[in-house]
């Protein structure tokens, strides 16, 4: 039984595109044949509302309760009927804010309780992608903590792109003591247009500070609001479209720097 890989999407700065790629890598991972589950640990529960069936209020047991509960909660968290075919969801919630007060107060390794939550998991999924809050308080620190491997989504298109980069990295320096496996995929270039100079330096800066970029560069689509919108992929919504292509591409690089078994390889040339 091979272990399951947990990808983390981490960058405290907001709109860098971090929802958009946990919901397009998980949809083209699983349309790879992989068995997907996306965690949303963002209060603010855009991965939820894009993916799921239901509304965040509607759901007794979200990640929000399940950090607080008893590890028996875990089935309870998990819903298979998604919007994505082969993704199934654990949702986030508001109360996710309240929580990482919770975590402080009541646990004795306030980090590590994602990981301890999600280790009934291992073997039952291919991969666990995280979506994380635009913070760097206790619950992207849980991600951190939980995760095998790290996307840095970056804004290239934004001259504020790689405000507060340095912070994340001390962060993943920090949760390595106790998470000495986590691995950086890289950085994820959202919003490049390398016609445009500031896309060019933050694509420097984000090489020189981060030490890893992805090789895929995700454009700037009205096909990914529009996808969003209609609670699908981009894939769904226009497959010959450059962002689709692009999103693709990051599943097959995925898939190969994770050394995972599709079931479908034929799928991975369309």
């Amino acid at each position: 039984m091979e272990k399951t890989k947990v990808i983390a999407i981490a960058n405290h700065k907001g709109g860098c595109g971090k929802t958009t790629t946990v919901v397009n890598l998980a949809a083209e991972l699983a349309r790879l044949g992989l068995s997907v589950l996306v965690a949303d640990l963002d209060p603010q529960a855009n991965a939820s509302l894009h993916v799921g069936k239901k509304h965040p209020s509607e759901v007794s047991v979200t990640c929000a309760e399940l950090l607080l509960a008893e590890v028996e909660k875990l089935p309870l968290a998990i819903h298979e009927d998604t919007h994505l075919e082969g993704v199934s969801l654990i949702y986030g919630s508001l109360a996710l804010g309240k929580t990482e007060d919770e975590l402080k107060d009541g646990v004795p390794r306030p980090s590590e309780e994602l990981r301890v939550k999600l280790e009934p998991l291992d073997g039952l999924f291919d991969v666990i992608i995280i979506d994380c809050p635009p913070s760097l308080k206790l619950l992207t620190s849980n991600a951190l903590a939980a995760a095998t491997h790290l996307i840095i989504p970056i804004e290239s298109g934004s001259q504020y792109g790689m405000y507060g980069v340095t912070d994340l990295m001390k962060l993943v320096v920090k949760i390595r003591k106790i998470n000495p496996d986590l691995e950086l995929l890289g950085a994820l270039l959202i919003r490049h247009d390398e016609r445009q100079t500031v896309c060019k330096l933050i694509e420097t800066a984000a090489r020189e500070q981060i030490g890893k970029l992805l090789p895929v560069r995700i454009p700037t689509s009205t096909k990914v609001n529009q996808a969003a919108m209609a609670q699908t992929s981009v894939h769904c919504m226009d497959r010959t479209a450059k962002v689709s292509r692009e999103f693709r591409l990051l599943a097959q690089i995925i898939v190969q720097e994770l050394g995972l078994t599709t079931n479908r390889e034929g799928q991975a040339h369309e």
